[in-house]
C-alpha cells in the first residue's frame, strides 16, 4: 500500500503544480470560502484511478467524489489538494492528503507538498518521516519558546466566530506567535518540530486520520480539542462529520487543553 500511496501523492502534486498560478475560475461548493478548481477534480480522478488499480476492493472516501465501494475493512482517505483557497490564489500553502483506516484506525498517511518537493509519510508504529528522513514534534515544553498553528474557518454562528477569537487570544498571550497555513502544512511542520502546536476546529474524514497518524507517529499526542480521543468509524451516513484536533508534545497537548477551556468559559465582545 505504501507504494501505491506514495504513486498517487506524485500523480496529484504533478497536476496540482500543473495548474499551479493559472488557476483563473473556481466553483463554489458549501459557502464562499469552500472553493474547487478544476486541478482538484483532475488531481482527485487521478489518485482514484491509481488506488483502484492496485486495490480494486478496498473503499475510498474522496473530498470531492464522496464514499466509494463502502464495505472494506480498508478505507483510503483522499483530499487531492488541501488548501485550495491559498492554492487559487497563488500560494505555496497546500498539498495533497491520502490516509488509510484498517477497520477504522489509523495505519497509513502521507502528504505531499509539490511546490516544496515535501514528502512526508506515516505508518502505524514505524514513526513518521519527510523526503526519508525520520522526524519528530520539538522537545520545547515552554509555549513562549513555540509557534502555535491555528486554523480559521469560515462559520455563519457568531458563536463560533467568537470561541475561535477566545483560542487565538489565549494563543497570542502564552505562546511566541500565532501562526497558521491554514492547511496540512501546521500538521507537517508541527510534526517536524518547527511548529510547537497545532489547534483546528474543523477538520474531515479525508483530512484527520492522516493528521493524527503524522502527530502520533511523530512523538506527539492529537486528541479532540477537549481532549477526548479521536473516533474515526464512518458510514455512508455521517463520514461529512467534522473534528476538532489539537496536536502538540505531551506537555505542550496538555498545557493547550487548558488555555483552550478557559477559552471556551471566556466572553468577549463580537462586533
Amino acid at each position: 500500500m505504501k507504494t501505491t500511496l506514495i504513486k498517487a501523492l506524485k500523480i496529484a502534486g504533478k497536476i496540482s503544480m500543473k495548474y499551479f498560478g493559472k488557476i483563473d475560475t473556481v466553483k463554489t461548493k458549501e459557502n464562499h470560502s469552500d472553493i474547487v478548481t478544476q486541478a482538484d477534480l483532475e488531481a482527485d480522478k487521478a489518485i482514484i484511478k491509481t488506488i483502484t488499480e492496485h486495490f480494486p476492493n478496498h473503499s475510498i472516501i474522496s473530498e470531492e467524489t464522496g464514499f466509494i465501494n463502502p464495505g472494506s475493512d480498508y478505507i483510503w482517505l483522499v483530499d487531492s489538494i488541501d488548501g485550495t483557497s491559498g492554492y487559487a490564489a497563488g500560494t505555496p500553502y497546500f498539498g495533497t492528503i491520502i490516509g488509510v483506516l484498517q477497520n477504522y484506525q489509523p495505519v497509513m498517511a502521507g502528504m505531499y507538498l509539490p511546490f516544496y518537493h515535501d514528502l512526508y509519510f506515516a505508518e502505524r508504529n514505524k514513526g513518521a518521516y519527510c523526503n526519508g528522513k525520520k522526524i519528530s514534534v520539538t522537545a520545547e515544553t515552554n509555549l513562549k519558546n513555540v509557534l502555535v498553528a491555528h486554523s480559521l474557518n469560515f462559520s455563519k454562528t457568531k458563536a463560533h466566530i467568537q470561541r475561535d477569537i477566545n483560542i487565538i487570544k489565549q494563543v497570542i498571550l502564552n505562546a511566541r506567535a500565532h501562526r497558521a497555513t491554514n492547511c496540512l502544512i501546521d500538521y507537517c511542520y508541527t510534526a517536524d518540530g518547527r511548529f510547537g502546536a497545532v489547534i483546528q476546529q474543523s477538520n474531515h474524514i479525508w483530512e484527520a486520520p492522516a493528521h493524527y497518524l503524522l502527530i502520533k507517529e511523530a512523538g506527539g499526542i492529537a486528541t479532540e480539542i477537549n481532549g477526548r480521543p479521536l473516533n474515526f468509524y464512518v458510514d455512508q451516513s455521517n463520514y461529512t462529520k467534522e473534528f476538532t484536533i489539537i496536536g502538540a508534545n505531551k506537555t505542550l497537548h496538555s498545557n493547550l487543553l487548558k488555555l483552550i477551556a478557559k477559552a471556551y468559559t471566556t466572553r468577549y465582545k463580537l462586533s
